[in-house]
């Protein structure tokens, strides 16, 4: 499955996405007198929609994404420090001419703090753009606003702007930065992408420390009984979107486990 459709299929399989499709299928099933099918699709995405209404069923599937990999003690002296791309909009900074950061801001946060915390470390930003239909935005071009904000000089960062995704962003990066045997390195990402990245990593040959940041759960998740529907399909979203990543990437090579861990 190339990248265009792999994008199409997620806007297919988003939860939210698929439950509204589901509902309209349902609607139109009655309306040309497949009652009984109407009503089992309709049923069925309104009960989903309630569940996730009302339950943590994002929060469940999320809390071992973010829970494989435990936050590491860092050695006294490391080589270098990977941040990936995902906390930028680059649209929207383009549009505004002013850095917009989204709610993966922490992996920024992060860098910047392991930066100042090791001088001599070697610095990469790796993100482009991930939007099929404005390839020209990535957010490679505005880490550097980012880095004049928190007072870190861009020459000391390394930007690698072309991936597209999370197998290009270790792919991409490797190749510019060719690390040395035995060279220590630092991965920076969301805690829930921890997994895959860390799983494409290893599959490029790079061995890395996991550092996870930009946490969405608690570390123990309970019942948690609410009534948000927007944030309850937003967590259902972002659990899919790694759940689904990881079979994909199993399932085409790219990693070598379903489930990547320590």
């Amino acid at each position: 499955m190339g990248f265009v459709a792999g994008k199409l299929a997620w806007m297919l399989l988003k939860p939210g996405n698929l439950l509204a499709l589901l509902l309209a299928l349902g609607i139109g099933a009655r309306m040309i007198g497949r009652r009984r099918t109407g009503a089992f699709l309709i049923a069925g995405a309104t009960t989903a929609l309630l569940a996730a209404t009302v339950l943590p069923l994002g929060a469940w599937l999320i809390s071992p994404l973010e829970n494989r990999f435990p936050a590491p003690a860092l050695p006294a002296r490391i080589d270098g420090v990977i941040v990936l791309g995902g906390a930028i909009d680059p649209g929207l900074s383009a549009d505004r001419q002013a850095l917009s950061l989204n709610g993966n801001a922490e992996r920024l946060v992060a860098f910047a703090a392991l930066a100042r915390r090791y001088p001599d470390a070697k610095l990469v930003f790796t993100g482009g753009s991930g939007n099929v239909m404005r390839p020209d935005e990535r957010e490679g071009d505005w880490v550097g606003a980012f880095l004049d904000t928190v007072g870190i000089a861009r020459e000391r960062v390394i930007v690698e702007r072309d991936s597209r995704n999370t197998d290009d962003n270790a792919r991409m990066s490797k190749s510019l930065v060719k690390p040395g045997a035995g060279e220590v390195w630092v991965l920076v990402t969301s805690a829930r992408h921890m997994p895959r990245s860390v799983g494409l990593f290893r599959k490029h040959g790079w061995a890395v420390i996991p550092y996870p940041v930009d946490y969405l759960t608690t570390r123990e998740v309970g019942w948690g009984l609410g009534f948000d529907l927007a944030r309850g399909l937003a967590a259902l979203d972002s659990a899919a979107y790694e759940w689904f990543g990881l079979a994909y990437y199993r399932l085409s090579g790219r990693i070598d486990d379903w489930f990547p861990g320590p």
